[in-house]
């Protein structure tokens, strides 16, 4: 039977629903001997809760910095780097080398063929989201051994733009609609009928909307007496002092929004809980406010108005990693936001055959769960590789 490990090296939860649910489905169906390892306690207890009983079918490894100097390092940058998530790899090798396969949901754990030599161990990549940037389709794509994927634009991306494999490719649905697809909550509004808008930037500086536009979204928000908004940003944005990035290159402070906003009757300022990760807010919203973040497609699983803010005068049109972006009204620094939302309202019956289209290219939704597929493709493809 073989061995497989799904890592969770992250300090923030918003991957796990994208590769949690294959590794408990192969789990109960007995398909391989599944170890779920993890890094930070917020990781294993979200683990935990999600798996419940089935957390028994499972192995479960908690993975930490084993070195002095690994130690150091993470003290002396983690306020400006992910040092611990780049150090795990090199104080875990040989628990890594005791696995047939790693499924991961990000690129890092690549580390671990280029920088430390585990060519035996095939790394299955689930991806996280499903959205349009150019970070997904870099060329670091082509070294996975096997991709699983949302729905045929990825797979068309990753072949033109990343130069992958079509043989590296699987089609399996998005796993995290097997887990999240109906969350919902008690939002506690003051005023519960109103129309509620999420806004929902991205933290790379120079594809965000927030540092130039988002203190006119809260403001507008603020004094209007017609609508809610949820501000949940994406949930890496405010998890550390400083926001860098690679690519685009960037480095910015990172504040929080002044305490009115926070303490406002129809603003719900939510920096990073469940909810923002777990589609409870772009199941329950009216409308969506956002620039690059793949979550307006987690939005668009039910067609919604749409609102997008372009703070960089981008050449969007034509553009596929900006593709999302016609899914509604696309404005700039200065433009009147609530007049905007009215548009985008207005106007949804023009957006809707749109958003219908960039759903099915996006999403391959059948009534076999994601999760189902997504496990049976690891198993054929190990079975072909002689696993």
């Amino acid at each position: 039977m073989a061995r497989i490990c799904f890592l969770f090296n992250h300090d923030q939860t918003h991957q796990i629903a994208h590769s949690l649910p294959i590794a408990l489905e192969m789990a109960r169906r007995g398909m391989a001997r599944i170890t779920l390892a993890v890094t930070e306690d917020v990781i294993e207890h979200r683990v935990r809760e999600i798996a419940g009983a089935d957390l028994a079918l499972c192995d479960l490894a908690r993975l930490g910095l084993r070195s002095g100097v690994s130690r150091l390092l993470q003290h002396g940058l983690e306020g400006l780097l992910p040092a611990r998530k780049l150090l795990v790899y090199r104080d875990n090798l040989d628990f890594f080398r005791g696995f047939d396969a790693l499924v991961v949901s990000e690129k890092t754990s690549l580390l671990l063929r280029t920088h430390y030599g585990l060519d035996a161990l095939k790394i299955i990549h689930t991806r996280h989201g499903a959205g349009d940037r150019a970070i997904g389709f870099g060329p670091e794509s082509a070294r996975f051994d096997l991709v699983l994927v949302a729905g045929s634009k990825i797979a068309r991306r990753l072949i033109e733009d990343a130069g992958v494999e079509p043989g590296r490719i699987r089609v399996v649905g998005y796993s995290k609609f097997d887990l999240c697809a109906d969350n919902r909550a008690n939002l506690a509004f003051a005023e519960p009928a109103r129309p509620t808008v999420l806004y929902n930037p991205h933290p790379s500086p120079r594809l965000s909307s927030w540092y130039k536009m988002g203190m006119d979204v809260l403001e507008a928000f603020f004094a209007s007496d017609r609508f809610n908004l949820i501000f949940a940003p994406h949930v890496m944005m405010f998890a550390r002092k400083w926001t860098v990035t690679i690519n685009p290159p960037a480095v910015r402070r990172m504040r929080p929004p002044p305490l009115r906003f926070v303490r406002a009757p129809n603003i719900l300022v939510d920096p990073g809980s469940r909810a923002s990760t777990d589609m409870t807010y772009t199941n329950m919203a009216d409308v969506y406010i956002g620039d690059v973040s793949s979550q307006v497609y987690e939005f668009l699983y039910r067609p919604r108005p749409c609102l997008f803010l372009d703070a960089h005068a981008t050449p969007w049109q034509g553009n596929p990693d900006y593709a999302h972006w016609q899914a509604g009204p696309v404005i700039g620094p200065g433009a009147d936001i609530l007049a905007s939302v009215e548009q985008a309202l207005a106007s949804h019956a023009r957006y809707l055959p749109v958003q219908k289209m960039m759903l099915d290219d996006t999403f391959s939704i059948t009534a076999e769960p994601a999760s189902r597929r997504a496990a049976h493709a690891i198993i054929d493809f190990l079975a072909q590789e002689g696993i």
